[in-house]
């Protein structure tokens, strides 16, 4: 993903004084942002304060790391699987 010009601190201030009456054209203009892209912050950052915003970081950050050793294991549990049955050894026969 593409790293932002405007931190997360600064888009959450920005949605503050958006909902404290500031108009969203001109905080646009400031960031020089689009309003599409205005919007897409406030649908995600709205309601935030920004240690909100730091943690909520984290726990993507965390969930990502999660899913990559999710996908390594799941990836080496089939190579097992794979040479098991290869193997025979899954088929119930004790004999060695």
């Amino acid at each position: 993903m593409k790293k932002s010009r405007i931190s997360e601190t600064q888009i959450v201030k920005a949605i503050q004084e958006n909902e404290a009456g500031r108009k969203t054209a001109d905080i646009c203009r400031e960031l020089e942002v689009s309003r599409a892209t205005f919007y897409k912050w406030k649908s995600r950052y709205g309601g935030l304060e920004a240690s909100d915003v730091k943690r909520l970081k984290e726990l993507e950050e965390e969930n990502s790391r999660l899913k990559k050793m999710y996908a390594d294991l799941s990836l080496d549990h089939n190579i097992l699987k794979e040479v098991i049955t290869k193997k025979g050894w899954g088929s119930g026969n004790k004999s060695n």
